[in-house]
């Protein structure tokens, strides 16, 4: 089997390509990133010790995609995946998200028509919308904030988190746009020329090696800017950092993604939300006092402002995936954190790499 990988050397892209390599016998990977992602870089050598093909390509551009090796399947792991991507500081402007997002994608799509490819599209749970979201009855339990499912919930939504069938109505923020909009294309591209497509709408990936910055990749930056003494901030929610998320680790997404690939299934479901779930979430406070408790007290500073797009809960939903694939996390959040923690403790300049 072949696949491609867009994306290869970015957190996910590379995880999921190692965690491939270790679990699919005679596979071939042909990974293309072009290495924009501050960090990036240090995972080219790495691919070439893994037997993966690299190609220093961009896909925003046709003639680089066209000239790619066929694959059976296409993991499109190339994204800038920060939610404040086109309006935050750091995330560059709205024409280059669309660009790097949206307009790639449809060079991927006629790459998987070329060659009746499958393709994975990693998709995010910020395609859901942001006042319908806010909207969510909450309690607040002291260290978090829970769903209050004693009152009446909207479609989409339990005490297992956010499901396929929640609203996707505008606003979902620029970059949740552009997932949605990738997530139709794909579709409509799968049923017209007859290729498979799966959607795995993630919660938060984490894990060891990630570039983590403070609009993205939240668990790892938190565990090294800790580690560091970097000043860390719990903005808005009263300044006292109850907001919550679940973590996926990586290698449990390939797992999905695995199943996925060996079912002969042509109809049904096609969506799907993949997370840590309940059992794999938790707050910023939470996560600051497990990081005081490995590396000693350090107390984050309290921000009031609010921040575009921030919410106050959000965790997927996997049920789905768990009746159709019988898939489950099996990596909990503690050793999530703790694999992160140890990355920390090796590469004291991680979080310079990922800033530069």
């Amino acid at each position: 089997m072949r696949i491609l990988v867009t994306g290869a050397c970015g957190f996910v892209g590379f995880a999921l390509t190692g965690a491939l390599l270790e679990s699919v016998e005679g596979l071939s990977v042909c990974g293309i990133d072009n290495l924009m992602r501050p960090g990036s870089e240090t995972n080219r050598s790495r691919l070439a010790k893994l037997g993966v093909k690299f190609v220093h390509g961009d896909i925003r551009s046709a003639s680089d995609v066209e000239a790619l090796p066929q694959a059976d399947w296409v993991i499109d792991a190339a994204a800038n995946p920060s939610v404040l991507a086109g309006v935050g500081p750091c995330g560059g402007g709205s024409r280059q998200l669309v660009e790097h997002n949206l307009a790639s994608m449809i060079h991927v799509l006629e790459y998987c028509k070329r060659h009746q490819a499958g393709l994975f599209v990693l998709s995010s749970s910020r395609v859901y919308s942001i006042p319908e979201l806010a909207r969510l009855p909450m309690r607040d339990d002291g260290q978090a904030f829970e769903l209050d499912d004693s009152l009446p919930l909207p479609t989409g939504v339990s005490a297992s988190g956010v499901g396929p069938s929640f609203s996707t109505q505008a606003p979902v923020s620029l970059y949740g746009s552009t997932k949605l909009a990738c997530e139709v294309l794909a579709l409509e591209y799968g049923a017209a020329f007859g290729f498979p497509v799966w959607i795995n709408r993630c919660g938060v990936l984490a894990g060891a090696g990630q570039f983590g910055t403070p609009d993205q990749g939240i668990f790892a930056f938190w565990v090294n800017a800790h580690l560091r003494r970097r000043a860390l901030r719990y903005i808005g929610f009263d300044g006292n950092g109850k907001q919550v998320r679940d973590a996926l680790n990586p290698v449990d997404l390939c797992v999905l993604l695995r199943s996925q690939m060996q079912t002969g299934r042509q109809d049904g479901r096609r969506i799907y939300t993949a997370g840590g779930g309940p059992a794999n979430s938790m707050s910023l406070a939470q996560l600051n006092r497990w990081c005081d408790d490995r590396f000693g007290r350090h107390q984050p500073a309290s921000d009031l402002t609010p921040r575009l797009y921030d919410l106050p809960w959000l965790i997927m939903d996997s049920s789905h995936a768990s009746h159709d694939f019988q898939w489950m996390p099996a990596i909990s959040i503690d050793e999530t954190l703790n694999q992160i923690a140890e990355h920390a403790e090796t590469h004291p300049h991680w979080l310079e790499l990922s800033r530069q």
